[in-house]
This record gives structure tokens, sequence and C-alpha cells, in this order.
């Protein structure tokens, strides 16, 4: 009788776990076929009128030369710049959300993309790397992309160091990061508008123009470049998903369990860090997108890092693709900046977060 009841137990449990898994599965598979989808879709939208048949033709390199250039050299990188940095803010928002315990950390709360924004206007208003043309449609472009680029990942990777060790010197708990972040951002705020400030009118449109975040930058390089980091960067949080589902259970539970809480957070922190400032430099600030990605994830499928890690950066992938294409299509032939339409969608949550927050204290 013991052993039918032990039976029946195990077949419950085992039951049980296999609906636990399929739930997450099943969102996986759906977000992941909206990225295909809504990837087929931008493909085939935009100012250059192309159907189906010549953006299939086009891919496949029998397509004429203007709209190979359009696919191969324009829509093309700009999509999968999306979902590759979409897949890393979020993923990084997720990471940092764990280590600190505190549902509203993320990249672009945490003063790096400030810290981006303070080393393009250095670049932009101090090098030069900003001009206007004669003409008054599209009149202020970047001169030196690469000297912006630069110095914005130079500078995230010093806030990046400042912060981690800030909140070593205090024992590295999640709220000395916090306020550190605060502080920094606040910091590269002020010297940016600084910057502005002493700047003249064209070297301050073109500072502002790389701030509104923007996709079409990407070449084949950069895309490359990010698809390296961010790949690398999935792989060791992947490594690591235990351990965050560890802390999820409180520092001392962790400790329990033999994690090393502080070595675990400086490595996740450092990670996240390295992809918030390789996107952010060679996209310009895209805000919210590591906030909300894993905070619907969360809410969908619960805290389980083995799934909420990699269905996260489906999730990111899936929300800046959208929110690049709608840019490129709600008012065409214009383009209206990414940043602003993530900013817009993120807000809202973001808010929601805090009045939740409060009323639970």
């Amino acid at each position: 009788m013991r052993q039918e009841l032990y039976v029946q137990e195990n077949s419950d449990g085992i039951n049980s776990y296999k609906s636990y898994i399929k739930k997450k599965v099943i969102v996986a598979v759906l977000i992941l076929l909206l990225v295909i989808a809504l990837s087929i879709i931008a493909l085939n939208v935009g100012s250059a009128s192309l159907d189906m048949h010549q953006v299939f033709l086009s891919i496949l390199g029998r397509g004429t030369d203007v709209s190979k250039v359009v696919i191969w050299r324009i829509r093309l990188p700009r999509i999968i710049g999306a979902i590759v940095a979409g897949a890393g803010l979020a993923v990084a928002g997720c990471v940092m959300q764990n280590n600190l315990r505190n549902p509203l950390a993320s990249p672009s709360t945490l003063g790096i993309s400030n810290a981006s924004a303070f080393g393009a206007n250095i670049a932009i208003v101090l090098l030069g790397a900003g001009s206007i043309r004669s003409t008054t449609a599209d009149a202020v472009i970047i001169d030196n992309p690469y000297i912006v680029t630069l110095s914005a990942f130079l500078c995230s990777i010093i806030a990046m160091i400042v912060i981690l060790m800030l909140a070593k010197s205090k024992g590295f708990s999640p709220e000395s990061i916090v306020l550190a972040g605060v502080a920094l951002s606040s910091l590269f705020t002020a010297g940016t508008t600084l910057i502005q400030y002493f700047a003249d009118d064209v070297q301050v449109a073109a500072a502002v123009f790389w701030t509104f975040g923007d996709l079409g930058r990407l070449a084949w390089t950069e895309v490359i470049i990010m698809t390296i980091v961010i790949t690398l960067s999935l792989i060791y949080f992947m490594l690591k998903r235990w351990d965050y589902n560890a802390l999820d259970s409180g520092e001392e539970a962790s400790k329990s369990l033999g994690v090393n809480v502080e070595k675990v957070r400086l490595g996740g922190m450092l990670v996240s860090s390295i992809v918030t400032a390789v996107s952010v430099s060679f996209l310009g600030i895209i805000g919210f997108v590591g906030l909300i990605s894993p905070q619907i994830i969360r809410r969908i499928i619960g805290g389980d890092h083995r799934f909420l890690i990699p269905i996260s950066a489906l999730m990111g992938s899936l929300l800046l693709l959208f929110s690049d294409t709608l840019a490129r299509t709600l008012i065409a032939p214009v383009i209206l900046p990414v940043g602003a339409i993530t900013s817009f969608l993120g807000a809202p949550l973001f808010l929601y977060l805090l009045l939740k927050g409060v009323k639970n204290r």
C-alpha cells in the first residue's frame, strides 16, 4: 500500500514538473515565432517599396542593385542588430535585478547609459566629431562615428569600474550599488549639460541626435561585434543560472547553499555592464528595454533563471524589433528615434512598479 502511494506521489510530481516546463517552453516558442514573423515584416516595410518577391531575391543575391543595397546594407543589419541588442539589454537588466534584488534595476537606471552619453558629448563637442550638411534634410551628422563610439564605450567602462569599486568598498551590498549608480548618473548628466552649454548650435544638435538611439547606425562590423559579446555573455549567465536562483532566496540562504554571493554579484554586474556599454556605444541611449522585458517575463513564467534568462532575451529582441519597426513606419518616410518609442513603452511600467512598491510597504 505504501509503495503504491509512493509511486502515485512520484507520478504526480513528475506530471506537475512536466506541466511546469511545458508552460515555459510554450511561452518561449510563441515569442520566438513572433520575433521571426516581425523580422519578415520588418524586411518588407520601409521607405523603399519592395515586395516580398524582390526581398526574397535580394536575400539570395539575385535582386536588383538597389534592392540588394536596401536589404543587405540597411534593413538586415538593422533587424539583426535590434534582435541582438534587445536580447543583450534585456538579459543585462534581468541579471542586475537579480543581483541587486531590486525590480527597478536596469542598465538605464544605474548610470551606464548616462556615462555613454557623456563620452559621446566629449567626442562630438571637444573632439569635433559633429557637423552639419548643406542640405536641410538630415542636416546634422556625426563626422567620425568611431571616435564617438570609442569615447562612449570608455566612459561606460569607467562608470562601471567606479560603481563596482564603490560597491566593493561598502561590502558589495545591493543598496550601495544602486546609490553609486544614481550618484554617477547625476554626475555624468551634469557633465553632459556643461559640455553642451559651451558648445555651438551644430555640436549640440549632433550630441542630442546621438542620444536619441538609432539602429540605422549599424553596419555588419558593429553587428558582428555585438553578437560575439552578447552571445558570450548569455553563455556566462546561463552557466550561473543556479546561483541566480539561489540569490532569489536571500543572501543567507545562498551562502548556506555554498554560493559565493559577492563573487557572483561582481561577475554578474561586470558582464552586464560590458553588454550595456557595447550596445549603448553603438546605438545611443535605448531606455527601458532592460527594465520591462524581464519584468514582463517574470510575471508570466516566474523567477526560475533557467528559463527567465533566455526568454527575457527573446522578449527584449521582440520589444526592440517592434519599437524599431514602429519607428520606421509610423510616419514614414520620417524615421522616429527608437529610444523614444521604447521609453514610451517602458515609462508606464516603471511608474507601475514604483506604485506597487509603495503599496507593499
